[in-house]
């Protein structure tokens, strides 16, 4: 049991993040990664409709032995989440959950900054998980629609980032947030640039959390992989993408197998 793959799936290349962050914490573990390219984004599809997409991604997996799945698409964890925890008996774990455990945890003013995609933002999220956990927090969000194709672009430091990171985030500032959620799998990679615009502000990275928890769940449920080895990653797409091998290369710092095309809709 404890050798079955962990699985991971976002409706593109941004969970990568995650399984970055899953491989540094628990290198033994085997990792099955699906990104749904053919029908990337998820932002602008209905709750039904990102439902439908993310059962199906999940059969998927579950083909594949998987022992635990991760959602990385924050969209799917906002949407989606409960009603597959309800019907899936094997553990589920979404971005958003994680992400706002920790800011409560770190958060010293009580204000807390999210950024995220217009998606993200809009649902309300965030601000709905931390809220309900403490109704006293001062919860400030903001989208960020140009840091995606930047990190896609390669742009993840220089002037460029600096200027675009200083006209979203001085909002953010000037409300004297102490604790920022990066509510987008691409945003680590800006992490750095963002982190010197926001001086002192805890940065509460929800791929690390997501994969903490994961840790967390696989120890109590005695399902660690405790392998010495490396453990193999499979990568799977719904539509060739010509850019995710590239796009991999800069979330992951290497190269990593052609992903095979999997039809599943």
């Amino acid at each position: 049991m404890n050798n079955k793959p962990i699985g991971i799936f976002d409706s593109g290349v941004g969970g990568l993040t995650v399984l970055r962050e899953i491989e540094r914490l628990m290198p033994g573990e085997h990792i099955i990664y699906l990104g749904d390219t053919a029908r990337v984004p998820y932002g602008n599809k209905s709750k039904s409709t990102i439902i439908k997409f993310s059962t199906e991604n999940i059969l998927f997996l579950l083909k594949k032995k998987v022992k635990i799945v991760v959602v990385a698409c924050n969209t799917a964890s906002s949407l989606a989440l409960d009603y597959l925890q309800g019907i899936f008996s094997v553990p589920i774990l979404g971005v958003i959950e994680a992400g706002a455990n920790k800011a409560l945890a770190v958060s010293q003013t009580k204000k807390v900054g999210i950024i995220g995609t217009r998606s993200t933002i809009g649902s309300g999220s965030y601000e709905k998980a931390l809220v309900k956990r403490d109704k006293t927090l001062k919860v400030y969000s903001q989208s960020c629609p140009l840091f995606v194709p930047l990190v896609e672009e390669g742009i993840v430091e220089g002037k460029i980032a600096k200027s675009i990171i200083a006209m979203y985030l001085e909002h953010l500032r000037l409300k004297g947030v102490d604790t920022l959620i990066l509510g987008c799998t691409h945003y680590p990679l800006l992490k750095k640039e963002i982190g010197a615009y926001l001086r002192n502000v805890r940065i509460v990275d929800s791929a690390q959390e997501v994969a903490l928890h994961a840790k967390t769940v696989l120890a109590e449920n005695d399902l660690l992989n405790h392998s010495k080895s490396v453990g193999r990653k499979e990568f799977y797409v719904t539509d060739e993408s010509k850019g995710f091998t590239k796009l991999a290369r800069l979330f992951l710092q290497r190269n990593i197998s052609k992903p095979k095309i999997v039809n599943h809709v």
